[in-house]
Order: C-alpha cells, then sequence, then structure tokens
C-alpha cells in the first residue's frame, strides 16, 4: 500500500511539474463545489451546506504572479436551534471574487482579494425574507489552490464584512462566513 501510495505521489508531482502561470496567458476554468457557510453573531446556529458554481477567469501577469476574476452562483446561510424552533435560513447569491494569486511552488497558489455579492434570494424555511436583506454583500475571500496539470482544486475562506440584515429585521450585526471548496477544469485562450 506505501508503494502505491509513493508511485501515485510521484506521479501527481510530475504532473504537477508545468502547473503555474506563463506571462500574459489567459484562461477559464468551469468551476463547482461546496459551500459551509453561517451567519456570524447569530445565537444557536450552526453550518449549512451549499453549492457553488460558476467560473473563473486567469491573467499571468509574471511567472508566479497572476489575477483572477470569477462569477459563481453561491448557496449561503445557516441553520438555527432557537428555543427547541428549528429554522433555516437560504440566501443565495452572485459572488464576482476578484484575486491575486501567488505561486509558491509549482502548483500550489496562496489566494486573497474581494469579493462582491449580490443577493439573488432569501428565504426562512421557505418564505420569501429578501425584502429584509441587505441586496448587495462585500467579503474578503482568502484561501490556497493546487492545479494538477488543468485539473483545479481550490479552498478558501470568504469573511463578510457587510451586514446580512436590514436594522428593521434583526438588530444583530451578523455577517456571512463561508468555507468554500471547489473544483475546476481550466482551459488556455
Amino acid at each position: 500500500m506505501k508503494k502505491l501510495l509513493l508511485a501515485a505521489a510521484i506521479m501527481i508531482s510530475s504532473v504537477a511539474a508545468n502547473a503555474q502561470n506563463e506571462v500574459g496567458q489567459i484562461s477559464i476554468a468551469p468551476t463547482v463545489g461546496i459551500n459551509l457557510s453561517n451567519l456570524t453573531k447569530v445565537d444557536n446556529s450552526k453550518m449549512k451546506f451549499g453549492i457553488a458554481a460558476g467560473a473563473v477567469a486567469e491573467y499571468g501577469v509574471a511567472e508566479q504572479f497572476g489575477v483572477s476574476f470569477g462569477l459563481l452562483y453561491s448557496q449561503q446561510g445557516c441553520k438555527i436551534k432557537d428555543d427547541g424552533e428549528k429554522w433555516n435560513m437560504k440566501l443565495d447569491y452572485l459572488n464576482m471574487p476578484i484575486m491575486a494569486q501567488y505561486y509558491v511552488v509549482d502548483g500550489l497558489a496562496i489566494k486573497a482579494g474581494i469579493q462582491p455579492g449580490f443577493l439573488l434570494s432569501a428565504k426562512k424555511d421557505g418564505e420569501k425574507v429578501k425584502k429584509y436583506c441587505n441586496k448587495f454583500d462585500f467579503a474578503i475571500p482568502v484561501g490556497l489552490s493546487y492545479e494538477i496539470s488543468n485539473l483545479v482544486i481550490d479552498a478558501r475562506y470568504n469573511i463578510g464584512l457587510t451586514k446580512t440584515f436590514k436594522k428593521d429585521y434583526s438588530d444583530k450585526k451578523c455577517n456571512n462566513s463561508v468555507f468554500q471548496f471547489t473544483l475546476g477544469y481550466k482551459f488556455k485562450i
């Protein structure tokens, strides 16, 4: 078993040897994954699973540095158990992450940037509550990605900076908090 794992690791590292930016290269990666989201400062809240899907374009600025722009549909929200009652807050966003990425070694990149997001829908246990939510969300995404050949594995944490709800709906100043794990396939243009 150890020999099999060692052989697999050697094969993966040899495939990933060319997985970094070429200066001036533009690529597009259709992306799909999962979100583990929550709302900060909400008592008794638990993480909620959701999907993330879209595409990310990347431009190679230098051999080890690139910038990317994404357009992602993102299911967010949380589950809450309060005084024996359980309810589900579902928030759907169209997020646009703009990130700088530095390739530490071939294939492995550290990422950070900004992410404006636009609320598409909001439901509390199926009831529409969009009118009580702020329509714009701003977050700071930070994370890592690893590229094997043209396959991109990405893990990031989106730190929400804007209040999710309007003051007349909730006096709590809660923000989105999202762990996102995606898989994409990069096409060079």
